[in-house]
Formats: C-alpha cells, sequence, structure tokens
C-alpha cells in the first residue's frame, strides 16, 4: 500500500544532510513526516483544484470545521461544543502569536525537555526565558515531574506552558489524569498552557488520545491547543493549522492580531487538502498506522545490543537510547551518519536531556527500516 515516496526534498537533500551531517548520502530518517505516498483523496482534491486554472482569492467554506469536528468526533470522541477554531499559517506561528500575546520579554515559558526543536528558539528569540521542567525517564518510559512543575509555574515570572501531546520526541500519550494535574497547577498559577496536539491522530494500541480541552472544563484555566492534518497527513508544505480554545479572552486576542498581520488570507490548495484529509483519509491514515507498528516492531526486534527503543505511544517517531555504547555526545549524529549511514536527529538538539539518543522516524516504506536496521547491526558487529 507504501511504496518508496516521491518527494523527499528536505529531509534526503544532499546539501543539507552534508551540512547537518558531513554526509550527503544517508537513509533520511530524520525530519516527522511521512516519506511514504500520500492520501489519495488528498492528492486527487490538489490535482481537481489545480485544473480549475483559478488561484485567486477563496472564502474559506464554512464546511471546513464541520470536516475537522466530525473527524475528531469519529477517531478520538471528542466533539467541538463550546470551542471556537482559529486559521494559523504554522503550529509556530501560533506559539509565537500567543507568547506575544500572554507574556512579556524576560517572563518565562515552561518547557518539558527533551522537546521538539522548535520550542527553545521560539522563546528566546521573542526575548523570553525557557523554564525547564524535566522529564524523568523511569523503566517504564518518561513520566512528567509534576512536582517540579508545581515549583516552577509558581514562580513569578513563569507565565506560560507550551505542552506537547503526543510528545515529541519520546513518543508519550499523556493520560487524562496527567493533564489533569497539569491544567491544576497551571491553573492555581495563572499559567496560560498552549498544548501542541499536531501528532494527535498517530496513536498506538492501546492507547488513546485525550485532548487538552476535555481536562479543562470545570478549572479556571487561559489555555489553547494547536491541530491540523500537516503530520498526519504529510501537508506542512500545503495546509494551514488550528488553534482550538473555549477561552474568548485567547480567540479575540489570536484574531485581532492575526487580522493587523495579515495572516489569515486563504490559500486555495490548503483548503482543498485539508478538507479532503478530514473528510476522506480515514482508511489511509487506518493502513499508514499499520505500517508504523510494523516498522516499530522490525525496530524493537532488530536493533543490536547496546540500543534500546524507548516505547513510543503515539507519533511516528522511535526514540532510541544509544548511551551504552560510550559515544561522546557530540560525536553521535556523524557517527551514525559515517559508520552507520542513516540521518538521525541526535537527541541533544531536543535538550540537553536528551544527550545520548537519537530520534529515527518509522513513517517510511519498510525497506528504509530495515535498511536502517540492518546498517546499525554491521555497524556493531563491526566494532565488536
Amino acid at each position: 500500500m507504501f511504496p518508496h515516496a516521491h518527494g523527499q526534498a528536505l529531509a534526503s537533500d544532499p546539501a543539507l544532510l552534508q551540512r547537518h551531517f558531513g554526509v550527503g548520502d544517508l537513509i533520511p530518517l530524520w525530519i516527522a513526516e511521512p516519506y511514504v505516498d500520500l492520501a489519495p483523496p488528498v492528492v486527487r482534491a490538489l490535482k481537481e483544484r489545480a485544473s480549475r486554472g483559478w488561484y485567486g482569492y477563496e472564502v474559506r467554506p464554512e464546511g471546513l470545521a464541520e470536516a475537522f469536528w466530525s473527524w475528531m468526533a469519529k477517531r478520538h470522541r471528542w466533539d467541538g461544543s463550546g470551542l471556537t477554531i482559529s486559521v494559523s499559517p504554522s503550529v509556530g506561528t501560533s506559539l509565537a502569536l500567543l507568547i506575544e500575546e500572554f507574556t512579556v520579554p524576560e517572563e518565562g515559558v515552561i518547557l518539558q525537555p527533551p522537546v521538539f526543536t522548535d520550542f527553545k528558539p521560539l522563546i528566546t528569540r521573542l526575548g523570553r526565558k525557557v523554564v525547564r521542567n524535566s522529564l524523568v525517564l523511569e523503566e517504564g518510559g518518561y513520566r512528567m515531574d509534576l512536582e517540579d512543575l508545581a515549583e516552577k509555574a509558581s514562580r513569578p515570572d513563569a507565565k506560560m506552558m507550551i505542552l506537547c501531546n503526543p510528545h515529541n520526541p519520546v513518543g508519550r500519550v499523556w493520560s487524562n489524569e496527567e493533564l489533569r494535574s497539569v491544567a491544576e497547577i497551571c491553573a492555581v498559577n495563572d499559567v496560560v498552557v498552549v498544548a501542541d496536539e499536531i501528532h494527535s491522530d498517530i496513536i498506538l494500541p492501546p492507547h488513546a488520545f485525550v485532548p487538552f480541552a476535555t481536562v479543562t472544563g470545570d478549572i479556571d484555566l487561559t489555555w489553547a491547543a494547536t491541530h491540523g492534518p500537516i503530520k498526519t497527513f504529510g501537508l506542512a508544505g500545503v495546509c494551514d493549522t488550528l488553534l482550538v480554545t473555549d477561552v474568548a479572552e485567547v480567540s479575540d486576542a489570536f484574531r485581532k492580531r492575526s487580522s493587523q498581520l495579515h495572516m489569515a488570507r486563504n490559500n486555495v490548495f490548503a483548503l482543498a487538502a485539508l478538507e479532503a484529509a478530514y473528510r476522506e483519509g480515514g482508511p489511509w491514515l487506518d493502513g499508514f498506522l499499520d505500517l508504523i507498528v510494523a516498522n516499530l516492531s522490525l525496530v524493537r526486534d532488530g536493533l543490536p545490543e547496546g540500543i534500546k527503543l524507548v516505547e513510543p505511544e503515539g507519533t511516528y517517531l522511535a526514540w532510541l537510547d544509544f548511551r551504552q555504547l560510550g559515544i561522546e555526545v557530540p560525536e553521535l549524529g556523524a557517527w551514525l551518519a559515517r559508520k552507520v549511514g542513516i540521518a538521525l536527529s541526535p537527541g541533544h538538539w531536543f535538550g540537553r536531556e536528551g544527550a545520548g539518543f537519537a530520534r529515527m522516524t518509522v513513517a517510511t516504506p519498510r525497506q528504509w527500516t530495515e535498511e536502517a536496521v540492518g546498517s546499525l547491526r554491521s555497524a556493531m558487529d563491526a566494532e565488536a
């Protein structure tokens, strides 16, 4: 169902690989996107829209919000009662706008590293400070340090928290109880929560996605969550994202600032792709999830001794523990490139808590995963 992908312009670009890893010809498993043939309904919708020969201004169809909520109700048993949706060009745009609206320079934004690489520079470039609530790795996987979160949130300068759910890169799908605790801690301390839920469709059995919105109902909390089809369907180069909240102050401020910056102009291809993905993409996603599960099984069963998989609950990202190999942290990415022939995202890119780890996408043709795991075994055998 999923042969070799046709376009890997960013992940496999030789110049970009050379810049980051010192080698230009690698199995490119470092960027969090699907590298398989994408959902046929989306491809058809884009081709049909292109065939019209008209690419000017277009009104956003009212049915887009309905398509999103119909998808969420079917996939996650989550409806849009009492919630508003605002359109944004990207997750990063939404985060930046909310940071500017609800914090001032020198105030703190709480992160839970090791976490998505873009969060920290986004905060610091806006003149805010990162407040670290590091995740804790135990035998069964990662957990939140809620005691530390309560202490960090109580600091006078801590004004916002960016919550990653499902978590990139460690693959946790936070439980209702964990999310409820976050909401209660942040409410008591008047900390705004922005939940990045862009990986919410990529949930591995037997786990279930819990929208942050569902734990906030009786809590007086300022919050928002980011959504959209960009990770699920490989549409980051086409589609807008969505900002969901039930807090009027958030939606009003977001829409006002978006209007001031002229951020809400429609892209005709984004409109077509988003609606097709949410209305017709379910069967493709089911097959895609099966592929992810199968590829994770290849990784789990095929890794050589000394390299461990931190079991993911969601996302199509394998978080691999290389610490037993004793490779110096700055050298891990280069070792993987030169000795193994694969491009993975070194764990320290996600914060110092990721030192000794690396992130590997498994949203690829099965052959890529087999080759990557086989190359790891061969490299270890050669050094034995």
